[in-house]
């Protein structure tokens, strides 16, 4: 047999590692040592102060007072370049469109969107003046400011990224501004006008029903929070006509299902029987396996779609901080819009950046005991770090504030104990057998959730400035 014939032999496969090695598990059967240690554990802060409540079932239901949502959401874009364009779907986030679903008409109403570029310091709408359009903001901060009872300039609002103004004047031939509306920042916003809008409407009477739809329900009794009014009499005398009512409920209250994160935790039974001395070692890689699942579970709890807290803040409840940095008068604004705020939750470095602002004002953070840590505060409530509050590219963050609790109608989390092979509240280790390979497995399941009961429960300021200023 010639040498070029002779069959090549392939390299057998190595299978992926399934559990720890004895290697590995050896560093503790050995000498005086710690317990495994592990830096991704934090101070998961939020699932400290959040009051947990029992979701029989998988799931629990926030029922509210009927409220009248007009549309008050952001509005999305796409970049092309150096232009923008809106997405016709996001046009339904506007007040006079809410509820419209028309996606020829809404592509209509996109296409005759017109972009305009400002500079900062540029006057993009002055007080007073006619609103002709709805102006959209894609990029940028721009702030409304209106004349004091007392004289100078008042800033009513800071509007940023997918914030819009002026959508009155697509249904109000009457409507001014009654801010005046000046950049901060250089940005880019995409205005329709009314003389566009009616183009399109002559042309679709789906449209036409919609905005009679509209102004019906404008029409109709509602407190400043947008909840259905309860009709009552105060003040007058003798036998006057009391008016009659009653307290009407939203018909399709929001549901909440319990989320689970689960991983399977698998240790080979060799490292099981023979290095358990003086640590177990089962107890050990369960540990850590637990404090990592529960760092997920406080990731989730902020940032998941579905019931975190970042998406999930109303869009009234979000500010924009005035300069940037947080200073004293944004995070009053931030506690000002609910009542019994219980903590403010930040980033490490957004904390950091709180200190700067207040410190540019000659202020510093008071300190609150909170179960014997000292912690910062501002008017009594502290300010809890979180590092799975998002930083962006642009080095801004948010500063999260809430109240807790069912009785206030706060914020609760939510979770399910008593499962089977409970090992801590709403947390389960179940065993799944030994493989072939002498391997055993467990499934590590935690079940949770978070609710906001009312929407002024959570407020969000957002685009913190977290990096310092240039010296």
């Amino acid at each position: 047999m010639s040498v070029d014939s002779i069959p090549e032999t392939q390299p057998t496969p190595v299978a992926p590692q399934q559990s720890l090695s004895t290697a590995a598990a050896r560093n503790l059967a050995t000498t005086t040592k710690s317990a495994p240690q592990m830096q991704e554990i934090t101070s998961r802060w939020l699932l400290r102060m959040l009051p947990w409540v029992e979701a029989e079932g998988g799931s629990y239901r926030v029922n509210r007072r009927l409220r009248h949502t007009l549309g008050d959401g952001r509005v999305e874009f796409v970049q092309e370049g150096a232009a923008v364009r809106v997405i016709p779907s996001e046009l339904a986030e506007l007040s006079v469109l809410r509820g419209f679903d028309d996606t020829e008409v809404l592509t209509a109403l996109a296409g005759r969107c017109a972009q305009r570029d400002f500079a900062a310091g540029e006057v993009v709408a002055e007080r007073g003046a006619p609103s002709d359009a709805v102006h959209l903001i894609a990029h940028g901060r721009v702030s409304k400011t209106s004349e004091g009872k007392y004289g100078g300039r008042i800033t009513v609002a800071v509007l940023a990224d997918g914030d819009h103004f002026g959508a009155d004047a697509l249904v109000d031939s009457g409507a001014r501004h009654d801010c005046t509306v000046t950049a901060e920042t250089a940005g880019t916003l995409l205005t329709l006008s009314r003389a566009d809008f009616a183009a399109v409407l002559a042309s679709a009477p789906r449209l036409q029903d919609h905005l009679d739809a509209f102004r019906s329900r404008a029409r109709l009794g509602q407190n400043k929070h947008g909840e259905a009014e309860i009709a009552m009499s105060a003040g007058h005398v003798g036998e006057a006509g009391l008016p009659s009512t009653f307290v009407d409920y939203e018909l399709a209250p929001r549901e909440y299902e319990l989320s689970v994160t689960q991983t399977v935790l698998r240790i080979h039974t060799r490292v099981a029987d023979l290095y358990n001395g003086p640590m177990d070692q089962s107890e050990e890689q369960l540990r850590l396996t637990v404090e990592a699942l529960r760092e997920r579970q406080e990731h989730e709890l902020i940032n998941n779609r579905a019931f975190g807290l970042l998406p999930n803040a109303d869009f009234k409840q979000r500010i924009q901080p005035r300069s940037g940095l947080p200073t004293p008068d944004d995070m009053d604004d931030l506690l000002c819009r609910r009542r019994g705020t219980k903590l403010f939750l930040a980033h490490p470095r957004t904390i950091a950046a709180v200190g700067r602002g207040f410190s540019a004002d000659g202020l510093y953070p008071e300190h609150v005991d909170l179960g014997g840590q000292s912690v910062p505060a501002w008017r009594g409530v502290p300010i809890l770090p979180c590092n799975k509050i998002p930083i962006s590219r642009e080095q801004t963050s948010s500063i999260i504030a809430m109240r807790t609790g069912e009785k206030n109608q706060g914020v609760i989390g939510l979770r399910q104990t008593g499962l089977v092979d409970e090992y801590e509240p709403g947390l389960s280790v179940r065993f799944m057998g030994v493989n072939e390979q002498a391997v055993i497995s467990y499934l590590v399941s935690a079940y949770y959730s978070a609710a906001v009961l009312l929407p002024d429960a959570l407020g969000v300021m957002e685009n913190v400035q977290v990096a310092p200023h240039p010296s």
